[in-house]
């Protein structure tokens, strides 16, 4: 490694606290520069980006659109607090809703999907007069103090015990489901059931609302039976339980659709965001609220407020993504390039048997391993990785160039929504080659 990569990287290590991670080991690539997907260390080595970063940049690195839309920003306002109108925040706030279903009314503007979230919890409380809150187990939505306890995996232990009235239901793991069913169709009944007795069983009147990732992120991109959400959203009507929509990760196109939960036909009450509709470069997030919603607060004060809330710098930021996303036409891409992703997926589960599952929507996905296909034994176990296989894993992929993320036995590839079917042909041989070497060192 050059002198001035090795001094930033031990700089960083000295004096940063590095997220989710034990500090002891640490090993963050030094990065010169970054320009579409790829990005550049201080040797001039590439690597391709292949999880959009935090399945954020979704519209690939120094995107000079988006880069234009701050200096041009910043040379007219780089602050103003949130009572002030401006040009920028009064712009983002309509090319938000015209993106919505016909019942969204407005939306409270945040510096991220964690406050979206935080504040979604505060509006429904305050608009429903109710206490409870049902989220998965498999999910994640923040690490703020709402967000966190409405998260169900492991990250919302260090907020525990937590608040009271947050309430967990299992997911529609088909991969993994306890039984097996003669369909989609029957698991999803299935599901939905068990989700109605527990509302039941928790009281019905006093269940603000249904927090859900359309499809969720990080625990696994797993893709819901085509009955499962449409029959949330009746559950919720016939118990008058709000419906968010978490489409932090989802968002933005990176199922396909604008938002994930287009799919499936729904109208949610709530839909939070941030990641795509700036794809990082500045910080933003959002939870729209349904005309019913918005109505509550015309004569009930709205009491959520941060002093970074609908930052005109990051408003100036989202009106030129959500435009550049049509004006260049980078659902078509998705649907283009994720077909082939899908392909090539299925290609490497057919090859190897520590492939017990691939996942996949749009350019959302996840190769899931395992020991062997026939038992589905993870390939570690549930927050049991003692020898570091995961790690191991990342390390071999970025040896070859290749950058991503894991969580538990999950590879991710999630490029940015502009990454071409050449160049996503000619990164994936490198997830294969490293694919061939856990079936050869870990798998039985």
């Amino acid at each position: 490694m050059s002198e001035r990569g090795d001094a930033i990287k031990q700089k960083q290590i000295t004096y940063n606290l590095q997220s989710w991670s034990k500090q002891k080991g640490i090993n963050p690539l030094p990065v010169e520069r970054a320009e579409g997907l790829y990005l550049y260390d201080y040797d001039g080595k590439r690597y391709a980006d292949m999880s959009s970063m935090l399945v954020n940049v979704n519209l690939g690195h120094q995107n000079p659109v988006i880069v234009n839309a701050i200096k041009e920003n910043a040379d007219k306002i780089c602050y103003l607090s949130p009572p002030y109108a401006v040009e920028s925040r009064a712009n983002l706030a309509e090319k938000v809703i015209g993106l919505m279903p016909d019942n969204f009314g407005k939306v409270f503007i945040t510096s991220t999907g964690t406050e979206a979230v935080e504040n979604a919890v505060k509006i429904a409380r305050m608009a429903s007069g109710k206490q409870k809150f049902f989220s998965r187990y498999r999910s994640y939505h923040g690490s703020t103090y709402a967000g966190a306890n409405l998260t169900g995996e492991p990250r919302r232990f260090p907020s525990e015990p937590g608040i009271p009235g947050f309430i967990k239901f299992g997911d529609a793991y088909l991969y993994r489901a306890p039984v097996p069913f003669e369909s989609d169709i029957a698991a999803g009944e299935y599901y939905l059931r068990m989700l109605e007795e527990q509302i039941l069983m928790e009281g019905c009147d006093n269940i603000a609302a249904i927090f859900m990732e359309s499809v969720p992120g990080t625990n696994g991109i797993m893709i819901p039976p085509a009955n499962y959400l449409p029959g949330i959203r009746t559950l919720c009507d016939k118990y008058g339980i709000f419906m968010v929509m978490d489409e932090v990760m989802a968002g933005f196109g990176r199922t396909g659709k604008m938002f994930g939960f287009e799919h499936w036909g729904i109208k949610p009450d709530m839909v939070t965001f941030a990641k795509g509709v700036t794809c990082g470069y500045v910080q933003l997030g959002g939870v729209a609220v349904s005309k019913k919603i918005a109505e509550h607060f015309d004569d009930n004060a709205l009491l959520c407020g941060h002093t970074y809330a609908a930052h005109p710098l990051g408003c100036a930021v989202g009106c030129a993504t959500i435009d550049y996303y049509f004006e260049h036409k980078v659902l078509e891409n998705v649907n283009k390039v994720g077909k082939v992703l899908g392909e090539l997926h299925e290609g490497l589960k057919a090859k190897y048997d520590c492939v017990g599952d691939v996942r996949y929507i749009g350019l959302f996905s996840c190769v899931e391993l395992v020991k062997s296909k026939t038992t589905k034994e993870p390939l570690v176990p549930f927050r049991g990785d003692k020898d570091g296989i995961m790690p191991k894993i990342l390390g071999e992929l970025r040896a070859r160039g290749f950058l991503t993320y894991t969580y538990e036995n999950m590879v991710f590839v999630s490029p940015p929504l502009t990454i071409t079917e050449e160049q996503l042909r000619e990164e994936y041989p490198k997830l294969d080659e490293v694919i061939g070497i856990v079936q050869e060192k870990y798998a039985k």
